[in-house]
């Protein structure tokens, strides 16, 4: 597949993970009778049993081995899980206390952290206009943050998590079936160490369906697996900008269901950061229609 062929690729699985990942908080309110400790631990089980699936349909066995016996892989996958699984258990927080509009700040912040990390450890550059878009955004998510006062510690603790996790994960350069599966299995023991010493909340009178509690590991596994696969195929930076399309259905969500109050303060932010989206997409595509295509 040529380069270009990747890119168009990766841009549709972002755009995929970053959409599902929007309408997540329907799902996790949902859950929302058990603790969240309890739905760490299904979907990292449910999530775990799919991927086993996967690996062995995928025949992706050998390159676990290796990652698993490789030191540098293992080592990061320890620290991408570490990551993910703190990313997790703050975002499940955020959505069943009623801080949804706290979580898509988080994800608002999080594309800046994505650029900020691209030009600082991978060296990627940007130029004016990309630099416009950026700043344009960051204005957005400046005004968001002051509104919000000392109450930052759910969007900075999930921008920054998350942030550090794609880049880890695009370093290693492992497939996005068998870092899952490495991940997930590392957490695997505590997730059953919870379940098995805490009591059954799946007993409970207004605890959900199980088969709900079970789907946790698809809407889990195929958002992060399409999110790993778009990080492998285009650059860390346009990733980021892409993430948009999350947090502003996060938004949507947070305020048309769940009723949580959009003030004036969010709507300057959000024209601002989508203006700055607008710009990007823009400059994009000016920059496609003067490129000469090149066969493939």
């Amino acid at each position: 597949m040529s380069s270009r062929s990747e890119t168009r690729l990766g841009v549709a699985m972002g755009l995929g993970a970053y959409t599902i990942w929007g309408l997540l908080p329907l799902f996790i309110r949902a859950l929302q009778a058990l603790p969240v400790a309890d739905i760490l631990a299904h979907r990292v089980i449910w999530s775990l049993a799919i991927l086993l699936v996967l690996a062995t349909v995928a025949k992706r066995w050998p390159a676990i081995r290796t990652a698993i016996a490789t030191p540098r892989f293992l080592l990061a996958l320890v620290a991408s899980t570490l990551l993910i699984g703190t990313n997790w258990m703050i975002y499940v927080y955020s959505v069943n206390s009623g801080h949804t509009l706290q979580a898509s700040l988080g994800y608002f912040i999080n594309p800046l952290v994505n650029v900020l990390l691209g030009v600082v450890f991978l060296r990627e550059r940007l130029g004016r206009p990309e630099t416009v878009a950026i700043l344009l955004a960051a204005a957005g998510v400046a005004a968001l943050a002051i509104h919000q006062g000392g109450s930052t510690l759910i969007p900075l603790g999930l921008a920054i998590t998350f942030g550090l996790y794609g880049l880890v994960r695009k370093i290693v350069g492992l497939g996005p079936v068998e870092g899952l599966l490495i991940e997930t299995g590392l957490l695997l023991p505590i997730a059953l160490a919870w379940l098995l010493t805490m009591p059954n909340a799946l007993a409970r009178p207004d605890a959900p369906a199980i088969w709900l509690v079970m789907a946790s590991g698809l809407v889990t596994t195929v958002p992060m697996l399409l999110f790993v696969g778009a990080a492998n195929r285009m650059r860390y930076s346009e990733l980021g900008l892409l993430q948009y399309v999350g947090p502003t259905l996060q938004l949507l969500i947070a305020v048309l269901v769940f009723g949580e109050p959009l003030l004036p303060i969010h709507m300057l932010a959000f024209a601002l950061i989508w203006s700055g989206l607008a710009v990007y997409v823009a400059v994009t595509w000016h920059r496609g229609r003067v490129t000469p295509s090149v066969p493939e």
